[in-house]
């Protein structure tokens, strides 16, 4: 089966990233990156043997923030792939981007929704599919409020499908997953169990409805969310990484901490079906 292009390295992906490198050199995310810098230290307070790995990774951590935070108006949604490797656009140098779930035989894509809209994502899987993949619709809190798994995904014999996503029940259509007033963004996991063998699956985004009801957001939205974004992602690494460093040696039992309080005990996940406890941080 004759493929078109890269399904990661799109036209869309390189745009979105000269586009976050861009406001990643603005000088009020230049300033907001070193206060976050003093805060994140200060609240970590990491050993010398941390602090040694402190610089590179904090880069990727602040810029994967941009990335994604240029990608959150549902108006306006773009496929855009995180946690990236540093590579090279032409003479551009992008940082990597790799942050909290970094998992080098896994691809993700995030693409931001509104539970008042409808969409269709299109893609094409390969000739042979992936052994995981998960189109996981999270809250705000990355809470999961839909999914479907590739398992389920139906495609026709030259392996192209849709998505449609929108308020309603599914009523019989193939490939639906229903959305909501929690509804925040697409959370979308290609595992690749052989790098030789395997593709990312090709995915793009619509949004129905004709012309949005306003312009994209502005340059000044854009830089506050940014800073937003940079400061969360900060803080909510450090807790997370709270509930292992904080565990008594070779303990198992563990609190998952997004920021909500839920509870999920046997509930099915994308991450399968687990035990767990969610509840907010102080």
């Amino acid at each position: 089966m004759p493929h078109r292009e890269n399904p990661i390295d799109t036209a869309e992906q390189r745009e979105h990233e000269l586009l976050a490198l861009s406001y990643y050199q603005h000088p009020e995310i230049q300033a907001a990156r070193e206060e976050i810098r003093a805060y994140w230290l200060d609240l970590a307070k990491p050993s010398a043997v941390m602090q040694s790995c402190f610089e590179s990774s904090f880069d990727e951590v602040m810029f994967g923030a941009v990335g994604w935070a240029l990608n959150q108006d549902p108006l306006y949604p773009k496929v855009v792939t995180i946690t990236r490797l540093p590579h090279n656009l032409g003479r551009h140098s992008i940082p990597g981007s790799r942050w909290g779930i970094d998992n080098p035989d896994s691809v993700y894509r995030v693409i931001p929704i509104s539970g008042e809209e409808s969409y269709v994502i299109r893609g094409r899987v390969a000739q042979r599919r992936l052994v995981e993949n998960y189109f996981t619709l999270w809250s705000p809190v990355m809470q999961t409020v839909g999914l479907l798994s590739g398992h389920d995904l139906r495609v026709d014999e030259d392996g192209y499908f849709e998505i449609t996503v929108d308020s309603s029940p599914a009523d019989g259509r193939a490939n639906h997953i229903q959305s909501g007033p929690e509804a925040h963004e697409f959370y979308i996991r290609d595992v690749i169990a052989d790098w030789a063998a395997d593709r990312a699956n090709e995915l793009s985004i619509e949004r129905l409805g004709g012309t949005p009801p306003r312009p994209p957001f502005s340059e000044q939205e854009n830089l506050e969310r940014i800073k937003a974004y940079m400061h969360k992602w900060a803080t909510n690494t450090t807790r997370w990484n709270r509930q292992a460093l904080d565990r008594p040696v070779n303990a198992f039992d563990f609190v998952i901490d997004r920021g909500a309080t839920a509870r999920c005990a046997g509930r099915s996940t994308s991450w399968g079906t687990s035990r767990c406890r969610i509840r907010t941080a102080r």
